[in-house]
């Protein structure tokens, strides 16, 4: 749908009109909505056939049709294309044709229940031909005398059964006019509420450097439509970014805005600041404007069922969506801007409206101004459509913010990256053949799962076998969507699979992302996306603004470049449409007022293209914002007396167990109310040998290993009682331990770093190098594993020094820290320091006050 709340328009198709409604909509999506639609067009061809060989030339097929509705002061612009129109002495036909599942012929009371939205469509049709909407080269006026018949098709066999409308069905016609003009006035009036937006500031106080951040950020993105915004952890990113996009809001610069962050810390505190900034205080002179926020967790954590299978036949919270969303009274989400949104509170509704939770949050999100989640439902092929499909969002009307942008890169390549098992796709065959699926389907999944189960260790798949992958993928994808899959006997991880394999066919199929096909072992095929540039690129460039934040975006260069947004991105973006102009001839006629905003209108557009056209081909601005305070925060010591390098450093775990020792004495004697010292490592193998020789060589230090994949509450009770106990704490650079726990600020007196944080020399970084190849070779080792190892250092060091007095003494512990490519590389603060050549060094640097 696209609507002009200025002009109380909105466009959208006969087919988006009728199964538009604010609760979630019935029926089947993903690959079985495919092989739905595929049988649908089969079956609409065979009628066809039919009605050619009964009525000939008076069968008329797919025409085109559009036309104007008036409703309670909107406009709506309807189009469409009529399956059949049949020309009768008495009357004109017109014929929707639509494939269903169940037997035929059925109950006509349970056709009209379960497919409301056809209904909806059939009458839709009516209505319009009846003003004209639709021309044939018969008539180009109203078809007078219009009957309008259903047409359901049984998928499997064929089987016709023919629902005639009556004048009755034209109430499911005005009903979908109420929905739709209902959510567009709620549009309207969350306009209205934005341009009286009334907020507080972020800060109460402002801390130094604060002062011009924000002014600083708002100028530089009026210029450019990308800003990269740097900065350090503590800042008040949160809060800038907060102030910032509810002002721009205000502005009517944008309709919506959408906040992603890959951590859920980041998630929950934007929200808790925008609801400090827009809720009543006591004392107030003027009252905050309420905000609409939603957070929008994954779908596991909306699930209500003990196991999570989104079938209908299995989860009952699937069924008879619309009469329970009704009887619920769910439409609170997003009528009482004061109501909770909370997971819990979603899951206590959806139980107790026998909804499931996550189609509360799928049919809410429309109505809200700030939209606040993870980085995958804008850029993960499988979640985009969670946000992308929504009524009336528009990319070109919304303003992106993306927070810790480091992980970006990254993550947007994991998107694009798949694992495919041999195991699992035995699995998967066995219960293909325990529900008799169709044979050929069948024998293609058998194909399949030979093919993986004969492949050998590989650092890279021949040329040709990679094409019988992307082969025998393409056959799967193909069939899926011609093929009736009971689900209701496949068990939740089969059923994902399946689909999921559709998915991935359709990814791999991208040209414009490099990839390594390669096989780590036996019968586990892995596709790697080595660089996903292209897609984060065009992606970026669809929304109208974006900022991307961070502590750590420099070197800028190297970003942007990693986003697809550097001097060489090439991507063009097409001009939006001209605003409508009268034909000279009715210019005369246009009042005084009409002429006004005609020619707003045209002014309007130039502006738009000018916007659009930079946006296109603009480098990303940088802002970076000062912290006076940090400056003096850190004593930093480089200690050349190991080589951290896999090859070496076995060779000095006696004297980094030894550092960390001597680093923990240290703290104790500070009297800081925690003696604990933070080490950060690597690897986990790493840490767990220097945790197995300083077990040795300092028996009476206390050592908390890092635990592997722990929830966020479970993280942060674990920092908390390794902190209380006061000995070392062993974290891995590159964990949520070390980038996303924000409790080690002005708590740690003393740390270290072992060793920049490369990354692992294995097949997928030797192929990014061969990506660069014919290049330089200096510069591709610092893109694929300097900058990614550094980052991770910096990020880690960061959270260290939170705010104004607090102070923390690093130890850089790796001789290649001195070397120039990798100390350019630490952010300002940690460059300059001391270099120990010795143990009297290290000792002579601790005793320093």
């Amino acid at each position: 749908m696209q609507f002009d709340l200025e002009t109380r328009t909105a466009a959208l198709s006969v087919g988006e009109f009728a199964s538009f409604q604010p609760g979630p909509r019935e029926g089947d999506s993903g690959p079985s909505g495919l092989w739905r639609a595929q049988l649908g067009t089969h079956w609409h061809r065979e009628l066809q056939a039919r009605a050619s060989s009964e009525f000939g030339a008076d069968a008329r097929f797919e025409l085109t049709l559009s036309g104007r509705i008036q409703h309670r002061g909107w406009t709506l612009t309807l189009t469409g294309r009529v399956d059949q129109l049949i020309t009768r002495r008495d009357a004109n036909v017109i014929r929707e044709v639509k494939s269903v599942l169940r037997p035929l012929p059925a109950d006509e009371t349970a056709l009209r229940r379960e497919h409301p939205d056809y209904f909806a469509q059939a009458a839709a049709y009516a209505a319009l031909a009846r003003q004209g909407a639709l021309a044939t080269d018969l008539t180009t006026g109203p078809l007078g005398s219009v009957r309008t018949e259903l047409v359901f098709v049984e998928a499997d066999s064929g089987l016709a059964q023919t629902i005639a409308l009556t004048p009755a069905d034209d109430t499911a016609f005005l009903v979908q006019l109420e929905r739709v003009v209902e959510f567009l006035a709620l549009r309207l009036a969350a306009r209205d509420r934005l341009r009286r937006l009334h907020f507080r500031p972020a800060f109460a106080l402002l801390r130094p450097g604060q002062e011009t951040t924000l002014r600083d950020l708002t100028t530089t993105f009026e210029r450019h439509p990308l800003v990269l915004f740097e900065a350090p952890t503590g800042f008040g990113k949160t809060g800038v970014l907060a102030e910032f996009a509810l002002g721009q809001l205000r502005a009517g610069h944008c309709d919506r805005v959408l906040y992603l962050t890959s951590k859920s810390t980041g998630q929950l505190q934007v929200v808790r600041t925008l609801e400090g900034m827009t809720s009543p205080q006591p004392g107030d002179q003027t009252e905050a404007t309420p905000i609409a926020v939603w957070t929008v967790r994954n779908k596991h954590e909306h699930c209500i069922n003990t196991v999570m299978h989104c079938v209908r036949e299995h989860c009952g919270y699937l069924e008879d969506h619309a009469r329970r969303w009704h009887d619920g009274g769910l439409g609170r989400f997003y009528l009482d801007l004061k109501h909770a949104r909370d997971i819990d509170t979603l899951r206590a509704a959806g139980r107790n409206a026998g909804v499931c939770p996550y189609e509360i949050t799928r049919r809410s999100l429309a109505h809200h101004d700030v939209w606040v989640g993870d980085y995958n439902y804008v850029f993960a092929p499988r979640n985009r459509g969670f946000f992308f499909d929504q009524p009336g969002f528009d990319p070109a009307r919304t303003l992106l913010l993306i927070d810790e942008a480091h992980n970006l890169p990254a993550r947007v390549a994991d998107a694009h990256s798949h694992e495919l098992s041999a195991d699992a796709a035995e699995l998967t065959l066995a219960a293909l053949h325990r529900i008799r699926c169709p044979r050929d389907f069948h024998r293609a999944w058998e194909h399949w799962t030979h093919f993986l189960r004969n492949l050998e260790p590989s650092k890279s798949l021949p040329l040709a076998v990679e094409d019988d992958a992307r082969h025998l993928l393409r056959d799967l994808a193909s069939l899926l969507q011609s093929t009736s899959l009971n689900l209701t006997d496949l068990d939740p991880d089969t059923t994902a699979l399946i689909w999921g394999t559709a998915a991935v066919a359709e990814d791999v199929s991208r040209s414009d992302l490099p990839r390594l096909w390669w096989v780590p072992q036996s019968g586990h095929l892995t596709c790697t996306c080595l660089d996903a540039a292209a897609a984060i690129g065009a992606q970026l460039r669809a929304f109208g603004g974006v900022v991307l934040a961070s502590a750590t975006l420099t070197p800028a260069d190297a970003f942007a470049t990693a986003c697809g947004l550097g001097p060489d991105e090439t991507a063009t973006a097409l001009p939006p449409p001209p605003p409508a102009t009268p034909p000279p001839d009715k210019l005369g006629n246009l009042t005084k007022r009409d002429t006004r905003k005609l020619f707003r209108q045209i002014a309007t557009g130039a502006d738009l293209l000018r916007r659009e056209e930079a946006h296109a081909t603009a480098l990303p601005a940088l802002v970076q914002a000062v912290a006076p305070w940090r400056a003096g925060s850190y004593a930093v010591a480089f200690d050349r007396r190991v080589d951290t390098r896999f090859a070496q450093r076995a060779l000095h775990h006696q004297t980094t167990s030894a550092t960390v020792a001597a680093l923990h004495r240290a703290a104790l004697r500070t009297g800081s109310p925690s003696a604990a010292v933070v080490v950060f490592f690597p690897s986990y193998a790493y840490a767990e040998a220097i945790r197995d020789e300083a077990s040795r060589i300092a028996p009476d230090l206390r050592i908390a290993l890092q635990p592997r994949r722990r929830e966020l509450g479970a993280q942060a009770a674990w920092i908390e009682s390794a902190l209380a106990d006061g000995g070392a704490l062993f974290l891995v650079l590159g964990s949520s331990f070390a980038e996303s726990v924000d409790l080690l600020g002005g708590r740690v007196s003393h740390s270290m770093v072992v060793g920049p944080a490369l990354p692992e020399v294995n097949a997928v970084q030797e192929a990014r190098l061969r990506e660069w190849d014919g290049r330089d070779h200096t510069q591709a080792f610092r893109h694929v594993y300097q900058l990614p190892g550094m980052t991770k250092v910096n990020q880690a060091l960061g959270r260290l020094v939170r705010a104004p007095g607090q102070h923390a003494r690093v130890l850089l512990h790796c001789q290649r820290f001195t070397e120039p490519a990798y100390r350019e590389l630490l952010a300002p603060e940690y460059r300059e320091g001391q270099i120990l050549k010795s143990d009297s060094d290290l000792t002579a640097w601790l005793e320093l006050p």
